[in-house]
């Protein structure tokens, strides 16, 4: 299967390309990203196939549809690392939370947040493509909490393989922080910049494409990537475990095999639901996508309106900082499979320009038939968690909770509904801890001990040990420094 490109191809560049290509450089002609040409049509057949079949086993015959150009060893062995999750067996619980609603916990790999999901299998292969290249990459990841940690954990020590990660320095969770400045592997920097999620973002896409970093590069023999969700690299592995989901729904005989589910996402920079859109082109019967926003509800409005405004808006640091984003970069692959690459490049030209797209009545009626949308505020995050907790005994942490306000205003009580658990609760445990005992401005060791308490769970060995871990990493700069930082790295 080859590649294309969201905004059409520049007169020099190649009209498709590999998916070895797309991962080693992700950002294609006018600055757009890559999507794949077609997509498999996996339908009852291959989901009845599967019923049975492990993690690995679906993951596999998944990545075997879409016909990448990467061998079969390579793959084997990245797929083997979902072996060092919590259950080698089942590395996505589905849990059943109440009547007709599941919670799907993505987080039981070694940074315990989602992004380990895609991130452990896309570092071993993309490394292993360098290598088999003799080339050398530096990757560039722009975290708001999650990213950065699981990026850096599945490149350290990586051949062929150098990161520079930036994250907002008072935009992330203890935790979070740690788990990325404490990192010795000599391959790895950590940059806090002074800013925003979206600035670390900008940042990452201005690299990218800037001349005179890739001339610097160039003298030293290195090529530039990207760990984030522009990477295709990362998307592919977010596709399977939407099938995994449903298929445990049909094993825990909640649905019969073509009956119709709800997938509730909480939604920033819109990678995770853009898995789950392709698996519903791809064949997985899906009612509707459910976005579930924070108070940065740009795409609740996107969604509900067919405006996507950011004129006015400032960024809102809420106690879901991974959704706090006002630029959603894969909301770009969606606007292409509905409306083609030069809407697209229309579109996004004008959100750079000037911070703003319209959708037409036809094509926002399009938009709406995959999704809907509602966005949930910190105190009624709280509440949620506080309500789950107590009436039905589940821990979650703020991201997740954002999905249980859409699925009481958007969805169908009748239909089944997945809702995606995205980090553990001991990511974000002063919120936690606040909502169960109504402890105030507590630090995240304080926090995750009165939880551990209260909810008599155990703090994970990985995690307590990185309050006594050495700092490595303590830049914190001005972004239009970070060309200079990273360069004085390599």
């Amino acid at each position: 299967m080859n590649f294309i490109q969201t905004r059409g191809c520049e007169p020099e560049k190649p009209q498709s390309i590999t998916f070895s290509q797309a991962i080693l450089s992700p950002i294609a002609s006018y600055g757009g990203l890559y999507v794949p040409e077609t997509l498999p049509n996996l339908g009852e057949d291959f989901l009845n196939k599967h019923l049975n079949s492990s993690y690995k086993e679906l993951a596999a015959d998944v990545l075997a549809k879409f016909e990448i150009d990467i061998e079969q060893g390579v793959i084997d062995e990245a797929l083997s690392l979902y072996d060092k999750f919590d259950d080698a067996s089942n590395p996505v619980p589905v849990v059943k939370v109440k009547e007709n609603l599941y919670v799907s916990e993505l987080y039981h790999g070694p940074t315990r947040a989602f992004k380990d999901m895609a991130l452990q299998p896309f570092g071993k292969i993309l490394s292993s493509v360098a290598q088999k290249r003799n080339e050398n990459y530096l990757i560039l990841a722009a975290t708001s909490g999650d990213t950065g940690p699981a990026a850096l954990e599945t490149f350290k020590n990586q051949k062929n393989i150098q990161v520079a990660c930036m994250y907002p320095a008072n935009g992330t969770s203890d935790v979070q922080r740690l788990q990325m400045v404490t990192e010795d592997a000599d391959n790895l920097k950590v940059i806090g910049i002074e800013g925003n999620f979206d600035d670390a973002q900008a940042a990452l896409k201005s690299l990218l494409v800037s001349p005179s970093f890739k001339a610097t590069l160039e003298k030293k023999s290195i090529s530039l990537s990207a760990a984030n969700s522009v990477n295709f690299g990362r998307i592919i592995f977010q596709i399977i475990y939407h099938i995994h989901n449903y298929l445990e729904l049909v094993r825990q005989d909640a649905i019969e095999i073509g009956e119709k589910v709800y997938l509730n996402v909480p939604s920033g920079n819109f990678g995770n639901v853009l898995g789950a859109f392709y698996a519903q082109d791809m064949g997985l019967p899906i009612e509707k996508l459910v976005i579930s926003s924070n108070e940065n509800n740009i795409l609740t409005r996107l969604i509900q309106t067919g405006v996507y405004d950011i004129r006015e808006s400032e960024l809102k640091l809420t106690t879901s900082p991974a959704m706090d984003i006002l630029k959603s970069s894969n909301v770009e692959r969606v606007l292409f499979s509905l409306y083609g690459a030069s809407r697209t490049r229309e579109l996004m030209e004008d959100l750079d320009t000037n911070h703003i797209y319209t959708l037409t009545k036809e094509e926002l009626a399009k938009l709406q038939e995959y999704f809907v949308a509602d966005y949930c505020s910190d105190a009624e995050g709280k509440a949620y968690i506080q309500a789950t907790f107590k009436n039905n005994g589940y821990l979650m942490d703020p991201h997740t909770a954002t999905c249980f306000k859409s699925y009481e205003t958007k969805c169908n009580p009748q239909i089944k509904s997945i809702v995606y658990s995205t980090a553990e609760w001991t990511k974000f445990s002063p919120v936690i801890a606040n909502a169960l005992t109504g402890e105030v401005n507590t630090e995240d060791i304080v926090a995750l001990e009165a939880i551990s308490k209260e909810a008599s769970l155990e703090i994970p060995s990985m995690v307590k040990a990185l309050f006594s871990k050495k700092i490595v990493h303590d830049s914190i700069i001005e972004k239009e420094d970070i060309e200079k930082e990273i360069v004085s790295f390599l």
